[in-house]
């Protein structure tokens, strides 16, 4: 295991450096013809939407011209013999982790949260695998290959509302399945080290789906670009976007008057609500979610539409694992953007007493929401991507029992939703550590125990700008969350 143990620290974002360089010429050629035709592609639709018009073709000319002779510089130009030595090195490695993971039958994961790689055994994952699909019975393992049928059923069901006139020739020809595109999807297991629980076997495992050739991949972008938006504004006062937000949150709180010597902090996610959502009751709340705040359509599609279309999406969902069949018959896809989004309608039907309920009392109540930068259009705007997370945080000044009464009411909400909460003067959440000491506010930066410090090794073939940003970013983010000097000092020391 020491091979494994001395690569494993440098971490799942290392990236060995000279890589290309031990590649045969003809595929680094390969390689810098299909970088260059990206830039093509992309570079021109970047200036139009800046500029509003199209680049000059002459000058589009010279500047591919200047960016092929710098991937050739890049590319082909030789390595110095220690760089050369140290590459060849490290490609021997990787090789070598590889083959001894497959002979002792291992397997190396991204941990699922706070970065770090995890080592466990083949025979490890498929017992925690059956386990799962045996406490969830939300997959059927099928006998044959279901790509087919799922192609024949998805087509005939978006011919009938094309021929209906509920989808436009555009959406129809944007969602329906291309025959030599799609794949199965496939499952795969990520560990959860901050999950682990003393009492268990073993860390906890979290399903993902791989759904980017699925053949509902398109209709489920499609419905997340639609609904997502529309449940981000009409929740939005009910969204914490990070530990900056959480923190400002709360001095508005106390600045008001609300924090109490007795206010108890409370948290709590719930356990597999991806995986778990039953089927058509989401649908029907989606329908009753969207008529209550847009209407009967939603950019000229039809509620009833968007039904059909949410149906497709959880119902014509199979995928491959170990070389056996399932099709998903409780849930969504853990992956599918259009998941996420219905399980956070859902969620929002299930809150709603409680959230005015905790409005009614000048409480916080607040659900996580995850932001990924995606790209950047401009210099001015950027995408982001965005997600709720099951982690949720509010403030109470009832008796502890009153609190535990609520929660444990919460977890009669629905039989597939079980949560997991903490009560308390002093809770983490995210990575904020919040206190209530005696009616003052206290806050820090909190590191999870089971997530091992890191940061990107400074040997990683990193643009060089980056290894700076680390420790300013680091730096920043001990600045905003501490409340007291002592506080500051004491994760100034960590970083």
């Amino acid at each position: 295991m020491d091979i494994f143990n001395d690569y494993s620290i440098l971490g799942e974002s290392y990236i060995r450096p000279n890589q290309s360089a031990l590649r045969p010429q003809k595929h680094r050629e390969t390689q810098i013809q299909n970088e260059l035709q990206d830039i093509k592609e992309k570079a021109p639709r970047q200036i139009k939407n800046y500029c509003g018009r199209e680049p000059p073709k002459a000058m589009m000319n010279h500047y591919c011209e200047l960016v092929e002779n710098r991937l050739r510089q890049r590319f082909m130009a030789p390595l110095a013999y220690v760089d050369f030595m140290r590459a060849q090195r490290e490609f021997r490695l990787v090789k070598s982790i590889r083959r001894k993971a497959r002979k002792a039958k291992l397997i190396l994961r991204v941990c699922d949260k706070g970065g770090g790689l995890h080592i466990g055994s083949k025979s490890d994952y498929e017992r925690k695998a059956a386990k799962y699909r045996e406490d969830t019975k939300a997959y059927q393992e099928l006998s044959y290959n279901p790509l087919k049928e799922m192609i024949t059923n998805m087509t005939k069901a978006l011919n009938a509302m094309k021929q209906n006139k509920e989808l436009t020739n555009y959406n129809y020809n944007r969602l329906v399945p291309n025959p030599n595109l799609v794949k199965l999807s496939y499952k795969y297991f990520n560990p959860k080290p901050h999950k682990v629980n003393p009492l268990a076997k073993g860390t906890p495992l979290r399903p993902i789906m791989n759904t980017i050739k699925a053949v509902t991949s398109p209709i489920s972008d499609f419905l997340d670009e639609h609904i997502r938006p529309i449940y981000n504004e009409y929740n939005k006062d009910n969204t914490i976007t990070d530990g900056v937000d959480l923190i400002k949150r709360l001095q508005k709180y106390a600045a008001d008057g609300h924090l109490k010597p007795w206010t108890l902090f409370c948290i709590f996610d719930i356990n597999n609500l991806y995986t778990m959502l039953p089927q058509d009751e989401s649908i029907r709340i989606l329908g009753n979610f969207l008529r209550q705040h847009v209407g009967e359509r939603v950019k000229g599609v039809s509620v009833s539409t968007i039904q059909k279309l949410a149906e497709l999406v959880l119902k014509e969902n199979a995928f491959i694992y170990d070389n056996k069949f399932y099709k998903q018959i409780i849930g969504g896809a853990m992956g599918s953007p259009f998941t996420l989004t219905l399980a956070n309608i859902f969620m929002w039907h299930w809150e709603k007493p409680w959230v005015r309920r905790q409005q009614s009392k000048k409480e916080i109540y607040g659900r996580y929401m995850e932001s990924k930068f995606l790209s950047k259009i401009n210099p001015i705007i950027s995408i982001y991507r965005y997600r709720y997370i099951d982690d949720v945080f509010f403030t109470s000044n009832e008796p502890i029992e009153i609190v535990q009464q609520l929660l444990k009411g919460a977890n009669g909400w629905h039989p597939n939703i079980k949560l997991e909460s903490n009560i308390g003067h002093n809770v983490p959440f995210l990575d904020v550590l919040v206190n209530n000491n005696d009616g003052v506010l206290y806050t820090s930066v909190h590191h999870k125990p089971s997530v091992e410090p890191y940061v990107v090794p400074f040997i990683s073939d990193h643009p060089r700008h980056t290894f700076p940003n680390i420790i300013q970013t680091a730096l920043v983010r001990a600045i905003q969350y501490s409340s007291t000097f002592e506080a500051f000092n004491i994760e100034r020391r960590a970083i």
